[in-house]
C-alpha cells in the first residue's frame, strides 16, 4: 500500500461528531491508522455535493495522518464509462487531493462471488425467479410486511447450481437474481431479502466480458470497505437505513475487517440539481452543451465557469459536518468565489453592450496611452497601459436621452468621468431609422486627465469604456440558475422515479444563458483559457476553455460583483 500521507490545505475540519469518533478510536487503540475512501460510481460527472464528500473523506484522514482511497464502485456496466472515470480523477486532483490507492469494485468481483457462494452454503441467500416488478410488489410497505418468495426455500444445492448457471450465462437478463435471505417482515425494508446479484450481459469497462452477473451496490460496498481495511466508512445520510444491511453483509460474509458506517448530512444547494440522473437528462436532452456546461453544478462545469478549488474548499468547510439535512443558500457559494478572486483577479474594462462615442475635439489619428491599476485592493499587481483615442465604446445603459432623477451617467449636457481617463460631456447623438441611439458625440477636457490631481470641478458619475481602434471583439456568456424554483428536490438517487425526473424539466429557467457580443481592452487578446478578470461594474469573468480561440476570447460570468449575503457570525 502506498504510505504517502494525504496533503490537504489547512484549516482542518471544524469540530464534528465524526472527528470525535475517530479521536476516540485512535485513543482506545480500536484503530491504528485511519483509512477512508471516496467511492463514486462512474456513471456521471461529480457535482458540488460530491465536493463535500471528497473534502470530508480526504480532510479527516489527512488530519489524523491517515489515508484515503479513490475507489470506483463500478458494479453496473450498463451505465458506466471510462469517460466518467477520467473526469472523476481529474476533479479530485483539481480540488487539491491525492489518493493513497486507486481501486475498483471490479478488482474484487472474484472475492464477492465467493462470498455470495458462502452465503448460499450458509442458507443465507437464494436464487429467485421472480421478475423485478414481482419482487417490488411483494416487498411490502413501511406499515405492512413483505411476502416470502415462492423460491425462498430452495435447497442449498439447487441454489448453488442455479447461481453457477447464472454466472456461466445460461439465463437471460432479468430471468433470475440472487437475494439475501434475511427477514421479509423486518421493519427496515432494506432487510427484506434484498437482491445482491443480477444478470447483465454487458461489457464492463474494466473486466470486459468475463462476467455476466454483477453484485448490487449495497452488497458490494461493505465488502469493498472490509477488503481495503477502511476504518471509517463515511457516507451521506440517505444511506443510514442501509447500515443494518451493511453490517449484516460484513458479519455473514465473515470478513476479517469490520469497518463501521457513519452518515453525515449531504449538501443540498438551493436552485441547484444534485441528482446525477437529472443532470444526465439535461445532457441527453441537450438542454446544456455537456457535463461541463458552466450552468451545471458539476465540478467540471464550475471549473469551466471560473470557480477555484480554494473557493469550493472554503465553501464546504463553512457548511460543516453534521447529521442534519439542510438547504444551503446559493449565495453562500458565490460569496466564497468573490472572496477568493477579489485579490487574485486583475481588474480591467469590458463593454458588453457597446455604444460608440466620438470625442469630437480629440485629434483624429492620435492614440494616447494611459496608466491604469490592475487591482486597487492589491497594489502588488501593478499597472497596465490602456489606449485612448477619438472613438471609444461605452455601455448602452450608460447613456439616456431623457434620464430620470438621480441618473448620473451620460445624457445631453451632462459631464462624466471616463475611468482612468478624462471628463467628457455629451453635446449630440445619432439615431437610426428605428429611433435607437447608435452614436454619442462628446467633447473632452484635457485638463481633467486621471492621475493629474485635477480638482477644478467634480462629477457624480464614472463610467467604463474601451478604445475602439484597439478593442478586442469578445463574446460574453451571462448565467442565471438553471432551476427557477427556490428549493430543488434532491432525493436519494436509488429512489427516484422516472416521472419525477421528467417533471423537473418544467422548472428549467429559459433565461439561464444570455450571450452578448462586445469588446475588451487591447491587452486581452492574449488572454488564455481559465484566466480570470474582474470587469469594472460587471463582475468576475473567466476565459472559457471550450469555445475561446486566440484573439477571439469567450468570457463566462463567474459571479456578479455584489451580494447581500453575509456569513453568520
Amino acid at each position: 500500500m502506498d504510505e504517502r500521507l494525504i496533503t490537504v490545505e489547512k484549516p482542518s475540519t471544524p469540530s464534528n461528531f465524526i472527528k470525535n469518533v475517530i479521536t476516540e478510536d485512535l485513543k482506545s487503540g480500536k484503530v491504528q491508522k485511519v483509512v477512508t475512501r471516496f467511492p463514486p460510481e462512474p456513471n456521471g460527472y461529480l457535482h458540488i455535493g460530491h465536493a463535500k464528500a471528497i473534502w470530508i473523506n480526504f480532510a479527516l484522514a489527512g488530519e489524523f495522518e491517515g489515508a484515503t482511497n479513490l475507489r470506483f464502485d463500478d458494479t453496473n456496466p450498463l451505465k458506466e464509462d471510462v469517460e466518467f472515470v477520467r473526469s472523476i480523477e481529474e476533479d479530485v486532483k483539481w480540488l487539491g487531493y491525492e489518493w493513497a490507492e486507486k481501486r475498483y469494485a471490479s478488482d474484487y468481483f472474484d472475492e464477492m462471488y465467493n462470498r455470495a457462494v458462502l452465503l448460499i452454503k450458509k442458507g443465507k441467500a437464494y436464487v429467485d425467479d421472480q421478475t423485478a416488478d414481482q419482487i417490488r410488489e411483494t416487498r411490502g410497505t413501511l406499515t405492512e410486511p413483505g411476502q416470502n418468495s415462492p423460491y425462498r426455500d430452495r435447497s442449498v444445492e439447487e441454489n448453488l447450481e442455479l447461481f453457477e448457471k447464472m454466472r456461466s450465462g445460461e439465463f437471460m437478463d432479468g430471468e433470475k437474481v440472487l437475494r439475501a435471505k434475511i427477514d421479509m417482515a423486518s421493519p427496515n425494508i432494506n432487510l427484506r431479502d434484498p437482491v445482491i446479484y443480477r444478470i447483465a450481459h454487458a461489457t464492463h469497462h474494466n473486466t470486459g466480458d468475463k462476467w455476466c452477473i454483477y453484485p448490487m451496490y449495497a452488497f458490494a460496498h461493505p465488502l469493498e470497505d472490509a477488503i481495503e481495511g477502511v476504518t471509517h466508512s463515511l457516507c451521506s445520510l440517505e444511506f443510514e437505513d442501509q447500515r443494518p444491511f451493511y453490517d449484516w453483509v460484513i458479519q455473514e460474509c465473515e470478513m476479517a475487517s469490520t469497518p463501521h458506517q457513519y452518515e453525515f448530512g449531504r449538501l443540498n444547494l438551493a436552485q441547484t440539481l444534485t441528482s446525477k440522473r437529472k443532470l444526465k437528462l439535461l445532457v441527453d436532452e441537450k438542454i446544456v452543451d455537456g457535463w461541463d456546461d458552466p450552468r451545471m453544478p458539476t465540478i467540471s462545469g464550475l471549473r469551466r465557469r471560473g470557480y477555484t478549488p480554494e473557493a469550493i474548499r472554503n465553501f464546504v468547510y463553512e457548511t460543516g459536518i453534521s447529521k442534519s439535512q439542510g438547504l444551503v443558500d446559493l449565495q453562500m457559494l458565490e460569496h466564497f468565489i468573490r472572496e477568493d478572486l477579489k485579490l487574485k483577479a486583475p481588474r480591467t474594462m469590458a463593454v458588453l453592450r457597446p455604444l460608440k462615442v466620438v470625442i469630437t475635439n480629440y485629434p483624429e489619428g492620435q492614440v494616447e496611452w494611459l496608466e491604469a491599476e490592475n487591482n486597487t485592493e492589491n497594489p502588488d499587481m501593478g499597472t497596465r497601459q490602456i489606449p485612448f483615442s477619438r472613438e471609444i465604446y461605452i455601455e448602452q445603459d450608460d447613456f439616456m436621452e431623457n434620464p430620470p432623477n438621480k441618473y448620473f451617467r451620460l445624457f445631453p449636457g451632462n459631464e462624466v468621468r471616463l475611468k482612468n481617463a478624462y471628463f467628457i460631456k455629451c453635446h449630440d447623438f445619432v439615431k437610426d431609422e428605428n429611433g435607437q441611439v447608435t452614436e454619442i458625440h462628446c467633447t473632452y477636457d484635457p485638463e481633467t486627465k486621471s492621475g493629474t490631481g485635477f480638482t477644478g470641478r467634480k462629477v457624480k458619475g464614472t463610467i467604463h469604456w474601451v478604445e475602439a481602434s484597439h478593442a478586442v471583439p469578445a463574446e460574453f456568456r451571462l448565467y442565471e440558475p438553471l432551476i427557477k424554483a427556490e428549493e430543488t428536490d434532491a432525493p436519494a438517487e436509488e429512489n427516484e422515479a422516472e416521472t419525477a425526473e421528467k417533471s423537473f424539466l418544467d422548472e428549467i429557467n429559459p433565461n439561464s444563458l444570455e450571450v452578448l457580443h462586445g469588446f475588451v481592452e487591447a491587452d486581452m487578446k492574449n488572454a488564455k483559457p481559465q484566466d480570470k478578470f474582474q470587469f469594472f461594474r460587471h463582475g468576475y469573468f473567466n476565459v472559457d476553455s471550450k469555445y475561446s480561440a486566440p484573439g477571439q476570447p469567450v468570457f463566462n460570468l463567474v459571479v456578479s460583483l455584489k451580494s447581500s449575503f453575509q456569513l453568520p457570525k
